[in-house]
């Protein structure tokens, strides 16, 4: 007979241990929150340059068009958000689990419990990441330093862990079993 209600999800949730463990699993974590900030800054550029280029074509689009195309700068606002939010969805949601800072820096995301992301939970994450940053600007990295999994606080409200990937968790074991 199956449990439902709210005492289900709690023995749920005690069943299943977080996925990567600091302890077992140090070279996870090694150097994971530098390169995060790196990939952020990748990420920044990615998501940078398609609008840059859509506010000069807008602003070219206006010339041709005597003025009548400035019109179009009230688009670059939303079209911003909806490019921001669809590009986190669609890289944490992907197969690699990682925008493309991510990638080039060889960590990803993952869930507590060690599934990789979807669309929803990417997008999510970057809302609350912007949200966090716009209030909380330093205190989001203390977060990070502060916890043996290097969490930042939205990673904590939406229960996802960023871990360097397999390969660079494997790079990094291989000098330790020389020795």
């Amino acid at each position: 007979m199956t449990h439902t209600g709210p005492h289900s999800i709690e023995t749920q949730a005690r069943l299943h241990p977080h996925a990567f463990d600091p302890a077992t699993m140090p070279e996870r974590f090694e150097g994971v929150l530098p390169r995060r900030m790196m990939a952020f800054l990748v990420d920044v550029l990615v998501i940078s340059v398609p609008v840059i280029l859509l506010t000069i074509f807008i602003a070219v689009f206006g010339i041709v068009t005597l003025g009548l195309g400035w019109l179009l700068f009230w688009l670059l606002s939303p079209i911003s958000v909806i490019w921001a939010v669809a590009y986190y969805g669609m890289t944490l949601g992907g197969p690699h689990s990682a925008t493309i800072g991510m990638r080039l820096m060889d960590i990803e995301m993952r869930t507590w419990y060690g599934d990789r992301g979807y669309f929803v939970l990417g997008a999510v994450h970057a809302i609350l990441y912007w949200i966090s940053v716009s209030f909380l600007t330093p205190l989001v990295l203390l977060v990070g330093l502060l916890n043996e999994r290097r969490r930042l606080l939205h990673d904590f409200l939406l229960g996802t862990v960023v871990v360097n990937n397999d390969a660079r968790t494997t790079a990094l074991r291989r000098p330790s079993m020389r020795v």
